[in-house]
């Protein structure tokens, strides 16, 4: 009876059965990465925002949408709170 493709004359043996399971460690292992990287921000209508609602700048937004403040109020306490939060990504530093 011949086993594991002729293990005893030449053939790979039982060395055969590890390729298998290192492809499924391989592709296990890039699935993992791709989740904790790339596939991270990319939820679904569930996914928390960037500005929370209890936030200040949200509190703020809330009140000029309301009409409890005017627009040039908005903008001078919005400046106000991004220098005090550091609120980044509008071509300031860092």
């Amino acid at each position: 009876m011949e086993t594991l493709a002729q293990f005893g004359d030449g053939g790979p043996g039982p060395w055969i059965l590890l390729f298998p399971v290192i492809w499924v460690l391989v592709i296990g292992g890039a699935i993992t990465l791709l989740r904790r990287t790339v596939w991270r921000g990319r939820r679904g209508p569930g996914r928390p925002s960037a500005v929370e609602d209890h936030s200040p700048i949200a509190v703020l937004g809330h009140r000029f949408a309301s009409g409890e403040i005017d627009e040039d109020e908005y903008w001078r306490r919005l400046t106000v709170l991004d220098e005090q939060f550091g609120r980044t990504g509008r071509g300031g530093a860092s």
